[in-house]
């Protein structure tokens, strides 16, 4: 089981976001990389998971430098009762310090923002609010979590579920994600944020004073999606939703199965075997720069 809560090891480039939180940005960088990516994790997944992940795209000559979610992982701060945020923190604190570092560490390199899930959904709104962080955009199982975007008969369900976490959450002083089986220990502004968009079909965050919706609509770079075709968590149709949001110059999506990945086509299951991937990621790059 992925472990959010348990502190990384020693390992990294520190960052210190522009409120005071510290953390640390997990870089794994190749002999000579083409290509720098900041990658976001999916909600409550702590940087470190993603290592075989960014060592499979060094093979590809792409530097990787996975940020570490508020909370998790290396993470000076847990939410609690007395301590919450929610995503102006994350994009108005946190993302942009990560992205200024590896902008600092991989001058003259083609840069990229990507992630998973949640994480690919605030890479796009990071993009969006600061045109010039990358010039690709890589999604991987992401899509908007908006209830019609999804499949019947699960989309009927899927508003109760979208109540009852930030509910949870509130009750809880932060959601028991770990409890539940959805994320890791998180912070009630973060859930209220997901749930609005989820409900609404809008991205927007509390107290922020830039329209997430505005920035997503002035994206307009070349775009990487993989899907993985048993993952319920991030069909095509919650994909699209997210996409159209945007003006993407070129589009590639591929969908594995798991005879491709080497192991289940699901949600998590091919961070163990990254490799099918990676290599879907990095071949669009080296097509678009030939």
């Amino acid at each position: 089981m992925l472990d959010p809560e348990r502190p990384a090891e020693g390992d990294g480039l520190t960052v210190e976001a522009g409120d005071g939180h510290r953390f640390r940005l997990l870089a794994r960088q190749p002999e000579s990389p083409i290509a720098a990516l900041l990658w976001v994790p999916a909600l409550g997944v702590a940087a470190r998971h993603y290592l075989p992940f960014a060592e499979a795209l060094n093979r590809h000559g792409i530097a990787v430098f996975v940020h570490e979610w508020r909370g998790h992982g290396s993470s000076d701060r847990r939410a609690g009762r007395d301590s919450n945020w929610g995503y102006r923190e994350l994009l108005d604190h946190d993302l942009p310090a990560s992205l200024d570092l590896m902008h600092a560490r991989t001058p003259g390199l083609a840069h990229i923002v990507g992630g998973h899930s949640l994480g690919g959904q605030l890479a796009a709104c990071l993009l969006g609010l600061d045109n010039r962080a990358a010039s690709r955009l890589w999604l991987v199982a992401s899509g908007a979590p908006y209830w019609p975007a999804f499949p019947r008969p699960r989309r009927w369900l899927l508003p109760l579920a979208y109540r009852f976490l930030p509910w949870l959450a509130d009750r809880q002083g932060a959601l028991p994600g770990r409890a539940i089986g959805f994320g890791g220990k998180e912070a009630r502004g973060v859930m209220r944020d997901w749930s609005r968009t989820a409900l609404s079909g809008r991205y927007a965050g509390a107290c922020m004073s830039r329209d997430l919706e505005t920035a997503l609509s002035s994206i307009t770079v070349d775009i990487d999606a993989v899907l993985f075709g048993d993952d319920w968590l991030a069909p095509r149709s919650s994909l699209d939703f997210l996409l159209g949001k945007m003006r993407a110059t070129g589009l590639r999506c591929s969908t594995l199965d798991a005879a491709t990945l080497g192991v289940k086509a699901d949600h998590f299951a091919w961070m163990q075997r990254p490799d099918a991937v990676a290599r879907a990621l990095a071949s669009g790059l080296d097509q678009r720069s030939a």
